[in-house]
């Protein structure tokens, strides 16, 4: 597989988070200080910058030690 043709998306995976911690997207906006909208835009990739500050914000609001259970790469084929 050559590296040419690939590119690669970095997934936020509140969702996944928010669903394991039986959580609403307020109630992480209300315990991470992030706007409920800014948090949505993250998973559903309309942002095309992710702020480590957020990042921080979140592991810290949800007791979270490892970025990968915040976020992931995602290799994809480009043809």
């Amino acid at each position: 597989m050559n590296s040419e043709n690939q590119q690669i998306k970095v997934e936020v995976l509140i969702n996944d988070l928010l669903a394991e911690r039986n959580l609403f997207l307020r109630e992480l906006a209300r315990l991470s200080g992030i706007k409920p909208s800014n948090l949505s835009n993250l998973p559903n990739g309309k942002r095309k910058k992710i702020y480590l500050e957020h990042i921080e914000k979140i592991a810290e609001a949800l007791d979270i030690d490892a970025i990968s259970r915040i976020i992931r790469l995602n290799k994809k084929e480009t043809k």
